[in-house]
């Protein structure tokens, strides 16, 4: 049976971070968002660990799947819900490996050859992106377009996260060319209400898919 994403994925970038970590992510849960994952690139691995085990023990009790960025030893260390592996970090079975079957592994994927390449992995989900022009990675991939969603659609089964620029108007076309859920970054942590904002996509999302999420 095919896992089922929640279709809004936050994505909380510490460097957009106004408040801190814990307080943004209390904020997301209360408006219902459910599956948020923890990016920081320039933290040191002791921060890194000891910022993922608040959010961890946090989301456990709460049933909210907490997802690590890059660092799959660092998942396994918290008891995060999942890692997240970009083609430049641990392959996917490298990943499983550490964290076990219970957590789950997202890829990203930028090209239809490492879509179908990650397509045949362990992964529980694959990313694609960016989809439209992103202002949170310094050294962005090309941009896809949603067109790619709609052609990476029938060649796997696995869910589909779709990332890079997602904007609440922009998500409607994304999902509807295939994506089971929108990664979103900067309009969600950058928003005057970010609560009001993952409400207006969760809002979005149930007139899209009424029946399955």
């Amino acid at each position: 049976m095919s896992l089922v994403l929640p279709p809004l994925y936050a994505i909380m970038d510490a460097a957009l971070l106004r408040i801190s970590e814990l307080a943004f992510f209390q904020m997301l849960v209360d408006a219902g968002v459910t599956l948020i994952q923890y990016r920081h690139k320039q933290a040191s691995p002791r921060e890194y660990f000891h910022t993922s085990l608040e959010l961890a023990n946090f989301s456990r009790p709460r049933g909210i799947r907490f997802v690590v960025n890059d660092r799959p030893d660092i998942a396994w260390l918290v008891g995060a819900g999942g890692v997240h592996v970009g083609q430049e970090d641990l392959a996917v079975e490298q990943a499983r490996r550490i964290v076990g079957n219970d957590c789950w592994v997202g890829v990203s994927t930028h090209t239809e050859e490492q879509f179908c390449s990650a397509a045949t992995t362990s992964a529980d989900y694959i990313a694609v992106g960016p989809i439209f022009p992103t202002t949170t990675k310094e050294r962005p991939d090309p941009v896809v377009g949603v067109e790619f969603v709609r052609r990476m659609r029938p060649l796997t089964a696995k869910p589909i996260v779709a990332i890079g620029g997602i904007t609440l108007e922009r998500a409607e076309a994304v999902w509807r060319a295939g994506a089971d859920s929108v990664a979103v970054a900067a309009d969600l942590l950058q928003a005057a209400d970010p609560a009001r904002r993952a409400r207006q996509y969760l809002e979005l999302a149930a007139s899209v898919f009424p029946q399955t999420h």
